[in-house]
Order: structure tokens, then sequence, then C-alpha cells
């Protein structure tokens, strides 16, 4: 028994081997455009977008900005110790869509270091964190602060060429949908002077005639919620005024007000209009779930993503590790002594090739869109609320405007073939890629 188990382990190594190279000939697209479920851009009719992260991308300078403007904050206004000043930002730690513990200051790390795994479960009582435990703690610190305050904008208007991406293409995508009759419109929480300013900086000083509507700190997602905030209109000095709004004008800037009224306003409702976002609950989950909006999110970190995808050390590592945990359920019917004794060092082995897995994107918490063989919560999510994803808008110049996305059928658990099944034919598939080839 002890031999046969290592001659299909050799057999499945040497398959996983020769399906590397036709895997490595069909690469993904990271300038692709996926799809939730099935949407026509024929259908849509009006586009809306967010501003920051949207219509503009950052440099890495901003979240450094941010951080010590907020370690700043901490130190001369509430009185923390200045020698948190020998703390610098690193770029390369956290990552989207981390949920943490505000009463134990724990997102599975404390500080800078992973809480082990025996302290978690004692903490929890096992090894599962109930949702509401957990916290976005946002508008308690001074990250908020940093933005209230002005800080951050006033930083990045004094140089705008440090901290403003101008490659996006965001010029080219608003005026191809210009070009054909669409009309566009522009909700922000980012206050006026700053939009104009960036905007004039990456689309030109007529990026106004390009929108129906430009409404500013919008205070998103009360924005969609809170029916009772009137629109006031901006004028050219970014003074408020106060004259009841019967109409939102093109060329005109537009602060606070709500969906409810924007609606009534313009008529654009239901899945004719298609909002573009990059955060899941302040620009999409209400537009979703109460207003039948089509939904579209920027996540920026998709591209980097799908590259890392697209390595042969990455489709290798991955490739074995899902042969291997497929021997693994296989094989643990034999019982005796030897052979369980093998299956633990394949147990072994596959918890490296995971911890492997997980290095190739972020050392301390992976991939944002996977844990192991599940989804994350991030992209459980995103999946609910958005109808389509991209790295960035300058995907849309992919696509004609009669485009129609459909989203691939993905397998259930139910629905694909047992390893025993497999095996036994001498059919050999493998799941993370769904391809299938013969064991000789």
């Amino acid at each position: 028994m002890k031999s046969y188990l290592w001659s299909r382990y050799k057999e499945a190594k040497r398959v996983t081997k020769e399906l590397v190279p036709s895997i490595m000939s069909n690469m993904l697209n990271p300038d692709a455009i996926f799809s939730n479920n099935e949407m026509s851009l024929s259908d849509i009719e009006i586009y809306g977008f967010d501003y920051d992260y949207t219509l503009v991308f950052y440099s890495k300078h901003l979240h450094t900005l941010i951080f010590n403007a907020a370690r700043d904050l901490l130190i001369n206004e509430h009185r923390y110790p200045a020698e948190i000043r020998k703390y610098d930002y690193d770029p390369n730690f956290a990552i989207r869509g981390l949920h943490y513990d505000v009463h134990r200051l724990v997102f599975f790390s404390r500080g800078l270091s992973v809480v082990p795994d025996e302290e978690v479960i004692a903490m929890y009582d096992g090894s599962h964190v109930p949702l509401e435990q957990m916290s976005d703690f946002y508008g308690k610190d001074s990250i908020r602060d940093v933005h209230i305050k002005g800080i951050m904008y006033r930083a990045i208007e004094a140089d705008i060429e440090k901290y403003i991406c101008y490659a996006e293409q965001t010029r080219a995508v608003l005026a191809k949908l210009a070009d054909h009759g669409k009309k566009m419109f522009l909700i922000t929480n980012s206050p006026s002077s700053f939009v104009d300013k960036g905007m004039k900086f990456i689309v030109g000083k007529d990026w106004r005639d390009l929108f129906d509507v430009v409404i500013v700190q919008a205070e998103k997602p009360n924005f969609f919620n809170d029916k009772r905030r009137p629109f006031r209109k901006v004028n050219e000095r970014g003074v408020l005024l106060w004259d009841k709004i019967h109409k939102l004008q093109k060329g005109q800037i537009y602060k606070q007000g709500n969906l409810y009224e924007f609606l009534k306003l313009t008529g654009w409702r239901g899945s004719k209009v298609l909002y573009f976002g990059d955060h899941i609950y302040s620009d999409l989950a209400d537009l979703t779930l109460k207003h039948g909006w089509r939904t579209g999110a920027i996540i920026p970190e998709l591209r980097s993503e799908i590259k890392i995808m697209n390595t042969e050390k990455y489709i290798q590592t991955m490739t074995w590790l899902q042969t291997l945990t497929g021997l693994l359920e296989h094989m643990q019917v034999h019982r005796d002594p030897d052979s369980q004794m093998i299956l633990e060092e394949w147990k072994k082995e596959r918890k490296e090739m995971r911890e492997m897995n997980r290095n190739f994107f972020n050392a301390q918490f992976g991939s944002i869109f996977r844990t192991d063989e599940n989804p994350t919560y991030f992209l459980r999510r995103l999946s609910r609320f958005a109808d389509i994803y991209m790295a960035s808008l300058s995907c849309l110049l992919n696509y004609e405007p009669d485009y129609t996305f459909y989203p691939r059928r993905t397998p259930l658990q139910h629905e694909l073939p047992g390893w025993s099944d497999q095996l036994c034919t001498g059919t050999f598939r493998i799941p993370f890629l769904q391809e299938t080839v013969q064991i000789k």
C-alpha cells in the first residue's frame, strides 16, 4: 500500500508538471471586465461615477501622507507619546477588506505582529469570530480627521502631480461615452475645489462639459438613505447658495442633497443607470438593494493579483496544491499505519504550499479575493453588490458600447466530479483550473 500511494503521488506530480505549459498559454487579462450578473451596455443610458479611486487614482505617496498626518494629530491633539513618530507607514502590511475587533484591538494581528492561533481560539472560544464582534470603526480616529480638517485635500492640491496619477485614461473613457450619447453624472464625498483641481488635471479645464450633473460633499452612504437634506448650488467662487433647487443643470456644481431628490429631478431610475465606485458599502450596496441601479466596482488590486496569477511559479504551486488536496481526499480511506504516515507527510506539504500561495500576494493576509479554497468576505460582498468589476475605468475602452457581459458558470461543489471517480476512470481534473487530462 505504501508503494501504491507514492506511485499515485509521483504520477499526479508528473501530470501536474505536464499541464503547466498549456495553462501558461491561456493567461488571464488584467484589463478585462468581470461579470457577476448578465448586463448589456446597450441598455445603459446613464453612467454615474464616484471621484476618488474611480475617476482619479492616487500615487503610492498618498497613504504615507495620510499615515503621517494622522500620526501627528495623535501626538499634537490627543497627547500620544512623541516616540510614535519613529513608526513609518508600511504599504505591504494590510490589505483591503480586513475586519477588526475594536474591543480587543485585533484582526488576527496586534500591531505588526500576527496573533497566534492558540490566542485567537482562546479569545473567541473557538476559530469562528462572529461578524457582529467586528467593526469598521469609521469616524472614531485620526484618519477621519485628516479628511474632515482638510489636511489631505490641501496637501494634494499643493502638489497635485506628486499625488495624482495621470495615466488612467479617464478623459478617453468619458469622451467615448459622450460620443455615444450617454448621460453622465458625478457623486462624490470630496469638496468642490478639490474635485475641480483634480479633474482639470486629469481631464482638462472643460471637464464639467462632460457631465450632466455634478454633486460634491454628498456624504455617502447617507446620500442614498436620508431624504431630508436638500441640494445647494456652489458658485464659481466656491460659495454655497441657499436658493431652492428646482432643476439640476449641466455645468453647475451642487452640494449634499439626497438620492430621492436626485431621482425626482432627473428621472434616472432603475437598470438604465450604471454607477461606478470603489467602496462596496458607501458606493454600491444601497444602489443595488434599494434602487435597482446597475453597479460597477473599481478594484485597483485586481490588476496586480491577476499578474501574479499569470506567473509560472503561481500556476505550478496552485496546480500542485489542488492535486495534492485531491490525493489526500481520495487516499484517506487507507487506515494502515504506513499509509497514515504518508498522509501526514502530504498534509504537512499541503500546509506549506498554502502558506506559499498566501505569500504570493501578501505575507500577512494573502489575497483580497480568496482564503485558501474559499472566497473572502470582501469577495462575497463584491459578488452580491457589483454587477461588474474591473481594475480601473480604462478597462471600458476595451469594450464596445453595446457589449453584453455574461457571468461565467462556476461549478458548485456538488457539480464537481469526485476524486475517486476521476482516479478510477483515469480522467484527472484540476478543480482550480478546470482542466482535464488523461492519466496514462
